[in-house]
């Protein structure tokens, strides 16, 4: 179906910043401008934006949705990183059936959803010796069924090494042989290729320092490039990684990755929050990327990233609301709104700019990804986009309209929201989904969950 979307009060456009209409065409935007009319000859369904602002939408680049179904677990509330892995995630991982799984992303991407992503990127980590190929399945079909974009970043161990969590709870690691097997039935069934594709695959080892031997980082990073996908993972979210890198390996963390193949513009990291100097000259120097997730960083005391000087240097930036067990929030838009205040609070008031994040959590991570024709307004992309509805009390006395839910931040209302054109989200409801039946779903989930902890 075509649309034409006229009368927005402001639309976050490349190369019109005036325009108020919107044409998008067989999946594409094909015409930005100020009262377009509708065309007799190709019927087009018009959607009266007024009192909406229209942004591209939101690109989250670092996500656990199995966690969705594990917001504020009591045992981990006041936990660090280490501590808090073994409390509440790897505590309740061997528990995750592919119902269970099926829940959860449900609700994590409901969650993106409603905050005006379009685009996940889902760090899922859950594989280990026997692991049922359903459990992934399950990640494929609520992204399918929702109409996100999925990027799936296949987590893996190869041994237990130094994580707590796993080897408190036994969880016996895949070989190099299971991962990349396993790796290639994905990549053969699921991946799509070109700059707007709705499945992507990406070699994502769940943690270069703890749980992965120099031998399996490399044969997955030459793996990967042999297959031209793009390689994730966590880095330096805490101190204990360079602590670690140095006494296992004789390196910093970094110089540890970059020996390993795993630096690189096809390459990013979570977090990197003890980034030094010398590691972000490193970063800069390779063009590897940062997913920004600052909510989880404050919720584990992990400290805030280095963004501002890392783009003062040239490292990719994106922004990602990591797992919901450490943020208790899959909200794209608090993720922006923390990323524009907690820098300021660090670094003064003109360190960020709310263009210069809403390009973070947009473009930049549609970059990273390898969706370079996503993550903008502009004639010839995706009609990857989000109305937010600000005709509502708390922007009325809002002097910057266009820029109104990043500087208010949640709770916003989302009216409208299309991927490749989709219609996702229609007049305020989520295509496709009861959110009664949802929510009885995930709690049903929770107390399983609990019972079989």
């Amino acid at each position: 179906m075509d649309y034409l979307i006229k009368n927005a009060v402001a639309v976050a456009s490349t190369g019109f910043p005036d325009a108020r209409d919107l044409r998008i065409r067989g999946g594409y935007i094909t015409e930005l401008g100020n009262a377009l009319t509708p065309t007799q000859e190709d019927p087009e369904t018009v959607i009266d934006a007024s009192g909406c602002v229209v942004w591209p939408g939101l690109v989250n680049t670092h996500h656990h949705l199995a966690q969705s179904i594990m917001k504020g677990v009591p045992e981990g509330l006041n936990q660090g990183l280490g501590a808090w892995l073994s409390s509440v995630p790897y505590r309740f991982w061997p528990k995750v059936t592919p119902e269970l799984m099926y829940h959860a992303s449900r609700l994590g991407l409901y969650e993106l959803i409603r905050s005006g992503a379009t685009t996940c990127a889902d760090h899922h980590y859950l594989y280990h010796s026997t692991t049922s190929p359903e459990l992934e399945d399950a990640v494929w079909q609520a992204a399918e069924e929702l109409g996100v974009r999925m990027v799936l970043c296949r987590g893996s161990a190869t041994e237990t090494g130094s994580h707590e969590g796993m080897i408190e709870h036994r969880i016996e690691p895949e070989s190099i042989d299971q991962i990349i097997d396993r790796l290639d039935t994905t990549r053969k069934k699921h991946h799509q290729t070109g700059p707007d594709a709705m499945k992507k695959l990406v070699v994502a080892p769940t943690s270069l320092i703890h749980s992965s031997s120099p031998e399996g980082l490399k044969a997955q990073a030459e793996w990967a490039r042999e297959n031209s996908l793009k390689m994730h993972s966590h880095l330096l979210e805490v101190n204990f990684d360079e602590i670690q890198a140095l006494q296992k390996y004789g390196q910093s963390a970094i110089d540890y990755a970059e020996s390993c193949g795993w630096l690189g513009k096809d390459v990013w990291y979570a977090h990197l929050v003890h980034s030094d100097a010398h590691a972000i000259e490193r970063l800069a120097a390779t063009q590897t990327g940062i997913a920004h997730c600052p909510t989880s960083n404050c919720r584990l005391g992990s400290g805030i990233a280095p963004v501002i000087q890392m783009a003062e240097a040239g490292v990719p930036i994106s922004l990602g609301v990591d797992g919901s067990a450490s943020a208790e929030s899959g909200s794209m838009l608090q993720e922006l709104n923390l990323t524009w205040l907690i820098h300021r609070a660090q670094n003064g008031p003109d360190a960020t700019t709310l263009e210069q994040v809403l390009e973070w959590g947009s473009q930049g991570g549609a970059d990273l990804l390898g969706l370079e024709n996503t993550g903008s307004l502009a004639v010839g992309k995706a009609a990857d986009l989000v109305l937010y509805d600000i005709d509502r009390p708390r922007f009325a006395g809002v002097h910057t309209p266009l820029m109104a839910p990043l500087m208010c931040g949640e709770p916003v209302h989302v009216r409208d929201s299309f991927v490749q054109g989709r219609r996702i989200v229609s007049d305020g409801c989520v295509a496709g989904l009861d959110e009664a039946e949802l929510t009885r779903s995930v709690r049903n989930s929770v107390a399983a969950l609990l019972k079989n902890a």
